[in-house]
């Protein structure tokens, strides 16, 4: 008996899924735009984003400057960045943003347009454009709505893609040091501080200026050692200063032995 059920739910649902499908395949080929659009709002309430979103492109047009249009409009751009169109959503919300100024959705609308950018934003290490772009929509956002009760997800988001940019910058001047060229690492270390000058990676850059300062002096010619040495030095102290139990104590310290040794040399 309930093998014989088990079978009857299965050919039954077999039966609806295929029913679904043929109503489907007729919206979209109808000319009937009321039945485009029911359709299209059924399947998007009950999660079926891919589906209801093609079914809103043919019918966005149809509606422009009549009253459901705001409606089809927010909805087309939902379903797209449901399914993970964030390029076109982004492009969807913007436009939903100045076409329905004075809806209600505005605001989530914003958002939304916001966070898709944010979606597209790049792993750290290639071109931060989209990431640049996504801070200002976000940024845009929070000054607009401070209120919002989007505002910690967005300002969530700004910190994590502010980290990126940063991270990206970072990781150039730490490169400059891997290969060897010491005075270019420097002067990235020191344009990073300035633009950065409350990043997570202070500390990190802090010690890696110190690190290229000694490895730097280590090459100089003769003439120039002292000089460079002490450089070193007072990136030691700064570090130290700031950061007096470091993660990176015991390596600086080494470092710091090693400046005074070879100074040592240089008061004989």
């Amino acid at each position: 008996m309930f093998k014989k059920m088990r079978k009857f739910l299965f050919l039954a649902a077999i039966v609806a899924t295929l029913a679904s499908c043929s109503e489907y395949q007729k919206a979209l080929k109808s000319e009937d735009t009321k039945v485009k659009y029911e359709l299209a709002e059924r399947l998007y309430k009950e999660g079926k984003f891919k589906k209801a979103s093609r079914l809103f492109e043919q019918v966005v047009p149809r509606y422009r400057g009549k009253p459901q249009g705001e409606r089809v409009t927010f909805l087309y751009a939902k379903s797209l960045f449901e399914i993970e169109q964030y390029i076109i959503s982004g492009y969807q919300f913007e436009r939903f943003v100045r076409s329905y100024p004075k809806s209600d959705s505005i605001q989530t609308a914003s958002f939304y347009e916001a966070k898709s950018y944010y979606m597209e934003s790049p792993r750290y290490s290639v071109d931060q454009r989209e990431t640049i772009k996504a801070i200002d929509k976000l940024q845009s956002f929070i000054n607009i709505y401070p209120n919002s009760k989007h505002l910690d997800e967005a300002n969530a988001m700004v910190d994590e893609l502010t980290t990126k940019i940063e991270k990206k910058a970072f990781e150039i001047a730490k490169q400059y040091n891997t290969i060897s060229d010491y005075k270019s690492s420097i002067k990235a270390v020191e344009n990073f501080l300035s633009d950065y000058p409350g990043t997570k990676f202070r500390e990190d850059a802090m010690y890696l200026k110190l690190d290229a300062m000694y490895n730097l002096a280590l090459k100089s010619f003769e003439s120039l050692m002292e000089e460079r040495f002490n450089e070193a030095a007072s990136a030691y102290k700064t570090l130290v200063k700031f950061y007096p139990e470091s993660k990176y104590k015991e390596e600086a310290d080494k470092i710091m032995a090693s400046i005074t040794e070879e100074l040592a040399k240089f008061s004989k």
